[in-house]
């Protein structure tokens, strides 16, 4: 069965010729890739603020994490430019096919690649550069992670906590979200507050899109979705796609990789059971998150998928989880 996948890292934990030959470590490569097969994904792009690579969530019970503050657009943009130019090289080589129309989703000869900024810290606050990223083949575009932006404000890691943690998207973050419609970028909406995903829901002409997140009913991590987010997505004729980091999916929070595949099973039968199989997918934020050991790494999407068949998921559910939902989505958002 053909598998897409919301969310991965790639781009920030190898370089090309390390994913294009096999490497040792880290969720992702060509070679296991084609073994899952892996068809396609969102290839994230993002810029760490110092110290985030000491960044650890809890081990179980409550924890709140103060994140650096914001970074400045020429920083990211030189280290973003950078990491998309990783996936680039990768196109050169032929080992994947990045995506910049609905036609190129369909193509099999390679593994589709949807170029994402994981942040717009990269985009001008006045938008000068947005449309040069899009004719390099950005499709999709997060406005903040979790810290603050000329965009909007993330919500910080916490548990139990909600999202609603300060003010909305600001007056360029409101811009921006009209110039992706007007592109066809998608804004993905999650590591935004609440406040920020409301003022996406309200202006955005497009399928709202939550690429790697979990359902805060399961897990009460304030990077969950709560269930009026989700019932708003499945509105739009959007989709969540399910994470699969150890702490989002747990109900004790807990960085725990002896975290069973029944537990995403959970969170992918929550948001079917309330907006319809047809909204949700998977978004497993490989190499960015520590991920059940029972999944291992990339090759482990088979198990996953015959887990929702054992859950009592049809096959033509699960063929819709695995790749057709994010198809319909993608081209329904997509200006071309």
């Amino acid at each position: 069965m053909r598998i897409f996948d919301g969310h991965n890292d790639v781009l920030t934990s190898c370089e090309p010729q390390e994913f294009a030959g096999g490497r040792d470590g880290g969720h992702m490569d060509l070679p296991r890739c084609e073994a899952a097969g892996l068809g396609g994904g969102i290839f994230a792009v993002f810029v760490a603020s110092p110290g985030d690579e000491h960044l650890t969530l809890g081990t179980g019970g409550s924890y709140e994490v103060e994140l650096p503050p914001a970074i400045e657009h020429a920083d990211a943009l030189a280290s973003a430019t950078v990491s998309a130019g990783k996936l680039f090289v990768l196109e050169a080589m032929g080992a994947v096919r990045v995506a910049r129309s609905t036609a190129d989703l369909d193509t099999t000869d390679r593994i589709v690649a949807v170029l994402h900024l994981e942040g717009a810290e990269a985009i001008a606050p006045d938008l000068a550069n947005l449309e040069t990223w899009y004719e390099a083949g950005l499709r999709s575009l997060g406005p903040v992670w979790s810290r603050p932006n000329h965009f909007g404000h993330g919500v910080p890691f916490a548990f139990p906590s909600g999202a609603d943690t300060g003010p909305g998207l600001t007056s360029a973050g409101r811009e921006l979200v009209r110039r992706c419609n007007d592109l066809g970028i998608v804004v993905d909406v999650s590591h935004l507050n609440e406040q920020g995903f409301w003022d996406v829901a309200t202006l955005s002409k497009a399928p709202l899109v939550a690429s790697h997140s979990g359902a805060h009913a399961l897990c009460a991590c304030s990077r969950n979705l709560n269930d009026e987010q989700i019932d708003a997505i499945g509105g739009t004729g959007g989709l969540v796609g399910v994470v699969f980091a150890n702490p989002f999916v747990r109900e004790d929070g807990a960085d725990d990789d002896d975290t069973p595949l029944s537990t995403i099973v959970a969170h992918v039968r929550h948001i079917a059971d309330r907006i319809g199989i047809d909204h949700v997918a998977l978004g497993s934020d490989f190499d960015g998150a520590g991920i059940p050991r029972a999944m291992g790494d990339v090759t482990g999407l088979p198990l996953l998928l015959d887990a929702l068949v054992d859950a009592g998921f049809s096959h033509e559910d699960v063929a819709k989880v695995a790749w057709w939902n994010w198809r319909r989505v993608l081209g329904a958002s997509w200006s071309e």
